[in-house]
């Protein structure tokens, strides 16, 4: 399993593992939204990335992370949006491997944070995130 960048050749992989994360979040978007988004994940002078976790050419998970600036440091900060593994190869290391790449990235650009947010009844991915970073105890609050 390699850990690379997103690819436009990606696209009819990456939208099953897509569909299969809005499942998960029993979410829809328009498909418009998804269009943008793939587009936007694709484009070097957006501030976001999408990595991919690629096994002899199979898709097995993505991670899309958001740059954005702060008001408690000078460096950027990180925000890992989404994350995805397919069903199949949970338990194998390809959350954790995606996470560890973001971090890597992470730190090639100077960013001083890594954070995200889950569902708190996402206990599979709850006890991953327990051993890679801290809960800082934080509740979301947010309009639309």
């Amino acid at each position: 399993m390699i850990i690379r960048d997103l690819r436009a050749e990606d696209r009819p992989q990456w939208d099953g593992l897509w569909r299969g994360y809005l499942a998960f979040y029993k979410s829809e978007l328009a498909p418009e939204v998804s269009e943008v988004t793939f587009a936007r994940l694709l484009d070097s002078s957006e501030p976001m990335f999408a990595l991919v976790a690629d096994e002899d050419g199979v898709l097995l998970g993505f991670v899309h992370c958001v740059l954005h600036r702060g008001t408690w440091s000078i460096e950027d900060f990180c925000y890992l949006e989404d994350l995805f593994t397919a069903p199949a190869v949970r338990k194998r290391g390809v959350g954790r491997a995606l996470i560890e790449a973001v971090y890597a990235r992470a730190d090639e650009l100077n960013c001083s944070r890594v954070y995200w947010l889950t569902h708190e009844a996402n206990a599979a991915g709850r006890s991953l995130y327990d051993k890679v970073a801290r809960n800082l105890g934080f509740i979301q609050y947010r309009r639309g």
